[in-house]
């Protein structure tokens, strides 16, 4: 399926990001309006479906491997769905979608909130809910719900037809007269979180979800409460045609959701805020921008001598010691991979303490675990089992797949040999075992949380593909931002 690109050119205010025109791929003529009842039978002929979007973290982006985003991905669906290729006219912002939906058809998607009255649209069945939330500048007190918002410098994005974070202030706004706010429907949301990590802005409104992709960027901007009430993402079609089109995009949507597709795009795309929480976000993104760059090239030698994703190894070793080559266990266990005395001697590192040598080292004990496994275990079983043998010794591990046996289950399973791990610590199970007793729930810990920092690390790489450089070095006046100042009631 070819997707098509009209070309994308944005310049931020004041510098904040240096942007770069999107890949042309192909330019096309624009088309006249369909007649009524038309709609989907002209996309089929014509063989594209033209979308009006933006470019956006949470929309579409330029990735490295090509177009990507929470909705390219689903339109990408779509347009194979139909058997059509998909043609996206990404230059557009808040402002300017709908009105195009309106003027040329076919689609508007670029996070547009569901408003089933709007003129000349109709809206598609919900695709997204969106949780409008107030974040603020690090070391601002006492930001703990709307009645301390007075006198803040707040920004938020005026949705179309005044829809969205916008529209939730404008009700909030009721009940807090002295509630004022500028609001742009031409930036985005990295623009307005640049502008509170730069003191511009005290706090801006936006969705969380917006939120849960931009805050790896911004140390300083602090998540706040919610605010107002959800709303609800979802495409805009041409409210003048047949119902067709419309008919066609809700089945293909409710499809997505019933086969549990939409929910594991979410999940691929939003569903990271979990691991930042877990790992503790300042922690690890300061030791991830403080520590990892001195050893990255060490682990993308290990890497390469043993086959394994660099970023795994790197994991590895955040798990271990959280990339701190002077690290000391009470039981002895030293360096950057945590190595113990006779795995080093085992592996030929004479100094653990050397980070060249402890990720050389750790990275071939790893791979001599793996290929030791039983070539009956496959995939990403054998991966979890080796890294489970690196924290509690192969011999235990062996002793698990026993027990999994004993209990008619699978011993080529991580998942069966996870819950037999924990139980090594009783003793009517470890007395069954050849090497006997071991702390059998930490290697389960431990497996879980390297493939977090794993898939935070692959997270990482991928979410700054979607940013610019940003420019904090001369933040510009109010005046060059195009914002709209909404004052107080009183």
């Amino acid at each position: 399926m070819l997707t098509l690109v009209r070309p994308h050119f944005s310049a931020r205010a004041g510098g904040f990001f240096a942007c770069v025109a999107v890949a042309l791929l192909v330019m096309l003529p624009t088309f006249s309006l369909v007649p009524p009842g038309a709609q989907l039978s002209t996309i089929q002929q014509r063989g594209f479906l033209t979308v009006h979007t933006r470019s956006s973290p949470t929309i579409y982006y330029q990735g490295r491997r090509g177009p990507t985003g929470f909705e390219y991905e689903l339109l990408r669906r779509f347009a194979d769905h139909l058997g059509v290729s998909l043609n996206l006219e990404a230059d557009h912002h808040l402002d300017s979608v709908l009105p195009a939906v309106r003027e040329r058809g076919d689609l508007g998607a670029a996070g547009l909130v569901l408003t089933p009255d709007t003129p000349g649209i109709s809206f598609t069945r919900p695709i997204l809910e969106m949780q409008p939330l107030l974040v603020y500048r690090r070391g601002l007190n006492g930001i703990n719900g709307p009645e301390d918002l007075a006198g803040l410098e707040i920004g938020t994005l005026r949705g179309a037809e005044d829809a969205g974070t916008a529209a939730s202030l404008r009700e909030l706004q009721k009940t807090y007269p002295e509630l004022g706010w500028k609001e742009s429907g031409e930036l985005e949301v990295a623009d307005l979180l640049a502008q509170v990590e730069n003191d511009s802005l005290d706090a801006a409104v936006i969705f969380a979800h917006q939120f849960r992709v931009n805050r790896l960027f911004f140390k300083n901007v602090e998540r706040g409460f919610l605010l107002g009430k959800p709303s609800s993402m979802a495409w805009a079609v041409p409210a003048r045609q047949s119902l067709g089109f419309l008919q066609q995009a809700n089945r293909f949507l409710r499809g997505l959701q019933e086969s549990g597709e939409l929910a594991r795009l979410e999940e691929r795309y939003f569903g990271h805020d979990d691991y930042l929480e877990y790992v503790g976000t300042r922690t690890f993104l300061t030791q991830l921008d403080s520590r990892l760059p001195r050893y990255t090239p060490l682990f993308q030698e290990a890497a390469r001598q043993t086959g394994f994703d660099w970023q795994l190894l790197a994991a590895v070793g955040y798990q271990e010691s959280h990339w701190d080559p002077a690290a000391v266990s009470p039981t002895g266990v030293r360096g950057l991979m945590m190595l113990t005395l006779p795995t080093a001697k085992e592996v030929g590192v004479t100094n653990r303490r050397n980070p060249a040598q402890s990720i050389d080292g750790g990275s071939r004990y790893l791979r001599n675990l793996e290929e030791r496994l039983p070539e009956s275990i496959t995939g990403s079983d054998r991966l979890f089992m080796a890294l489970a043998s690196y924290n509690v010794g192969l011999g235990h591990l062996y002793d698990a797949r026993d027990i999994v046996r004993m209990r008619d289950g699978d011993p080529d399973s991580w998942r069966d040999v996870r819950r037999a791990l924990p139980l090594l610590q009783q003793s009517e199970w470890h007395e069954k075992t050849r090497y006997g007793y071991a702390r059998g729930g930490e290697p389960v810990i431990y497996v879980r949380n390297i493939r977090r920092y794993y898939e935070m690390l692959k997270y990482v790489e991928r979410s700054r593909q979607q940013f610019f450089q940003l420019d904090t070095n001369e933040p510009p006046g109010d005046s060059l931002l195009p914002f709209d100042l909404v004052p107080p009631l009183n």
